[in-house]
């Protein structure tokens, strides 16, 4: 019997105030995230905004208890999803890669040598496709299996996008029905979703399927959950002087109050685990917005986290990809007319793969979002999903 595993992908996060200023460095010095014409350049630069936003940076995660907690919820979700597997017969064993902070990418895969797995199920923790999240982390992996001859003899397949899945949706139905029902009149609550946005010129130049897929789940939880109640889909955490996915969830919040409404659902709908965007972002600084729109019953959905009918959604997934023929990363990194991989690596600003602001910006662009981050509040927006 062959061994398998299955390795969940996640940003990562810092997990103590110590751990903020290595992390954002780690953030700043990726290619991926800033392109620079010289390379020689990276480092330095990392080094200077880490650490001039790191006392920044630590007071916003003090707010929501010294640290990220998505390193404890994501190996609770693989702990419950290898349980699920096993109840199943399949003894699986689940391993946890983050981009940006432990245990990074690079030493689950090496962990899984170890281990000398077998057969690899490539699951990212994000419920819809973007080139920003799923496709940085393949890109990732991608170069990985081209550099390592010892992993180009194991079997792996990929999952690129599963927010269709009805596990998935009636978990999200179920949480917000609950959210509702502690209204005295539910029916009239609005619904509020809030995805992490993506710069415009992903989906118009790029062909980033993202907005796309978050207004297809938008309708499908909602017809999953068969209620009546009125409902706005809306895009946080931009920074930078480029566009955004629009309506901004500020402004919908605003404009909400101005027309009446005085009651809200916030569902977090790219998310499914508890983080800075969801405790600080959302129950702190939007719920400050949304009073001060006139709406005073502000309720938030919680994340999926260990949610059983998601871990089974999980669990679906992968016994499923087991049962089908493997997709590789050429198989979904580069579908339609989706551009995975930047074009021009010589140009300034930010790579049409960058994570969290993403955006192609001009050299006065680079400039102006470089200003914002040393004397601004934009990093806590930059490690938004974190």
């Amino acid at each position: 019997m062959d061994r398998i595993g299955v390795l969940l992908l996640n940003l990562g996060g810092p997990d103590s105030l110590e751990d903020v200023r290595p992390f954002l460095f780690n953030l700043f010095a990726d290619p991926e995230i800033i392109r620079l014409p010289v390379p020689w350049l990276q480092k330095p630069l990392a080094w200077f905004i880490s650490s001039r936003r790191v006392k920044v940076s630590q007071d916003n995660y003090r707010q929501i208890g010294g640290g990220s907690p998505l390193r404890q919820i994501t190996e609770a979700q693989g702990a419950a999803l290898a349980a699920q597997l096993q109840a199943q017969g399949r003894n699986t064993k689940v391993y946890v890669g983050m981009r940006y902070w432990h245990p990074f990418t690079e030493e689950a895969i090496a962990q899984i040598k170890r281990d000398e797995i077998e057969k690899l199920v490539i699951l990212p923790l994000y419920p819809q496709f973007s080139i920003s999240t799923t496709g940085s982390s393949f890109r990732l992996l991608e170069q990985l299996w081209q550099d390592d001859p010892e992993l180009q003899s194991l079997t792996y397949t990929v999952i690129s996008s599963w927010y269709q899945h009805p596990n998935y949706l009636n978990a999200m139905a179920q949480l917000i029905a609950a959210e509702l029902d502690q209204f005295a009149n539910p029916d009239p609550v609005h619904i509020f979703f809030s995805a992490h946005g993506v710069p415009l010129s992903y989906v118009a130049e790029a062909g980033d399927p993202y907005q796309k897929e978050i207004e297809d789940c938008t309708e499908k939880i909602m017809a999953t959950l068969g209620r009546p109640n009125p409902h706005t889909l809306a895009y946080q955490s931009r920074v930078g002087p480029v566009e955004w996915l629009k309506p901004y969830t500020e402004d919908a919040l605003a404009e909400l109050g101005r027309s009446g409404v005085s009651q809200i659902v916030v569902v977090p709908i790219s998310f499914v685990s508890e983080h800075i965007e969801t405790l600080q972002e959302i129950d702190i600084e939007y719920r400050e917005i949304a009073e001060e729109a006139g709406i005073h019953e502000f309720r938030r959905v919680p994340a999926l986290n260990t949610h059983p009918q998601f871990i089974q959604a999980l669990t679906d997934l992968v016994t499923d990809a087991l049962d089908q023929p493997p997709k590789t990363f050429a198989d979904v990194v580069q579908v339609g007319k989706t551009k995975i991989y930047p074009p021009e690596r010589w140009e300034w600003g930010m790579t049409t793969a960058a994570e969290i602001w993403n955006g192609r910006l001009a050299m006065l662009g680079f400039l102006a979002l470089l200003v914002e981050l040393i004397s601004g509040k934009g990093l806590l927006h930059f490690v938004g999903l974190l």
